[in-house]
Parts: C-alpha cells; structure tokens; sequence
C-alpha cells in the first residue's frame, strides 16, 4: 500500500476509521471523507505526528456535488486515486408496514447512491491507475432480513451495482471488490433508524461479541493486495450464502428466526390494520 492514494467514506468512526488507520500506517496516502469533520481532525492530526500522509474533507455521500468535490480536491491534491472504498452507510430497525417512505430513500441515498456517485467520479482515475473499488457490505447483500427491508435491497443493490462495474471493465484492469463484514463493534446499530427516522439509540446485540472494526480493516487490506473479488469474513455469512443457493426457503425460517430473537425486534408486534 506504499504511497497508493485511497478515498474512504464514512471514515470518521467505526469500520472506516479503523481501515483509515490501517492504511495510513501501511504508507498510503488516506483521503478520509464523512459529514463529522470535527471527529475525522482529531485522526487526521493524531496519524500525521505518526508520519503518515492523511487529509480529511468533510462529505455528504448523498449529495452529488459532495462526491464531485471529494474527487476533484483528491486529484488536486495527490494527482491520482488508486483505490475507493465505499464504506458509508446507515441501518434502519422497522417493519415495512410501519416504515415511513422517507426512511426508505434515505437508506438508498447512503448506502447505495452515495457509492454510485463516489465510483461515478472516480471511475476515469481508477481506470487509468488500474485501481480498485470497494464495497463495504454484508450478508444482507445475500439475504433479506426482516426489519431492515431498505438496509437490505440497498445492499442487494450494490451488489448488483458492482459486479456490473467489474464485467464492464473486465477488460480495463479495474479490481471490484465486494466484502461483506459480520456483525462488528461500531455505532451503527445505535444510529439505526426507526420507522418515522429517529435514530434508535442503543444496540439490541452484545456488541462485546462482535468483529473489530480493526479486523474489518485488515480483511480489506488483505483481499485488495489479493485482487479478491468476493470476501465473506464470517463462517455465519459463509453459511448464509450457501444455505441460500441449496435451501431457500430454509435460509428464510432461520432469518426471521433470528432477528425475532433480538431485543425490542419490530418481529414481535403485531401488525394493526384499521
């Protein structure tokens, strides 16, 4: 990763802290992009009296001219990208019936658009660097899980959005790479929203048990410097996206299963209609 410039969104806590991090400590150039500018200055300083080479641009991944920026001030500055990693996202914790649109398209704008519009830009820089693209996703990708619908098809769209990045450019040298991460330590389940957008405020899992976001950073590392295409980091996504292929409708009974056993899960309510 020796002087390579990498972009990562959503890099101000969790997963894209801890692979900014990484990345700078391994000699890249780290471009780290997220909305709380205040958190990502205080990473910025602590990794340049490191010796490392990072500059933060506060960035709204919904918003276009965002994107556009983050592109063009990395360009200004280094001359070239060499990897995205489209880490940016948001969860929700409702039932659809319960949902409020809004909701719903926020979790598109985040997860999905954000990365679309980050790789739209890129892409040309990427190409002539012979690059990568990166997808911080999950078993949802795979999977639907009740209560999360947006959370879910966000991520089925992504997946569909970058495996026909890659088949495009089969013959252009660009490296697509999908991981999806297990349940890891963040904030993320905190900031989940509810149905009418509110952020839920604590987590329904023991977080204690769950991946580091460091391990995350690792694994994303590791699979650029292999030109992995697909990484499923744990053997209960692994198994997930085997069950799906052989028995279905089995991998449907253990997912809601699963998620009615969480605290407070939207699953245990019953739905009212007037």
């Amino acid at each position: 990763m020796k002087d390579k410039v990498v972009i990562i969104t959503g890099a101000s806590s969790g997963i894209g802290l801890a692979t900014a991090r990484e990345f700078a400590l391994s000699g890249a150039r780290v471009v780290m992009a997220a909305r709380r500018a205040e958190l990502m200055a205080g990473v910025e300083t602590d990794l340049r009296n490191q010796g490392c080479e990072v500059t933060a641009i506060a960035t709204d991944v919904t918003r276009d001219e965002d994107c556009r920026a983050l592109v063009e001030k990395t360009i200004e500055k280094y001359g070239r990208i060499d990897i995205l990693i489209n880490n940016a996202g948001i969860s929700m914790r409702a039932l659809f019936f319960d949902v409020e649109i809004s909701v719903l398209r926020q979790l598109f704008e985040v997860n999905f658009w954000g990365a679309v519009q980050c790789t739209k830009y890129a892409l040309p820089y990427l190409i002539k660097s012979r690059g990568s693209v990166v997808g911080v996703s999950s078993v949802a990708g795979f999977v639907g899980l009740p209560g999360r619908t947006a959370y879910s098809a966000s991520k089925y769209a992504l997946h569909g959005f970058l495996e026909t990045l890659r088949i495009e450019n089969l013959r252009n040298g660009l490296h697509v790479l999908i991981l999806c991460a297990g349940y890891t330590k963040s904030e993320i389940r905190k900031k989940a929203l509810t149905a009418n957008g509110d952020q839920q405020g604590f987590t329904p899992r023991e977080e204690e048990k769950m991946m580091m976001p460091e391990d995350v950073a690792r694994a994303i590392s590791r699979a650029l410097r292999k030109k992995r295409n697909y990484v499923i980091l744990t053997l209960e996504g692994k198994l997930t996206a085997m069950v799906k292929r052989i028995a279905p409708r089995l991998l449907e009974h253990i997912a809601y299963l699963k998620m009615a056993r969480e605290r407070d899960s939207p699953l245990q309510k019953e739905i009212t209609i007037l």
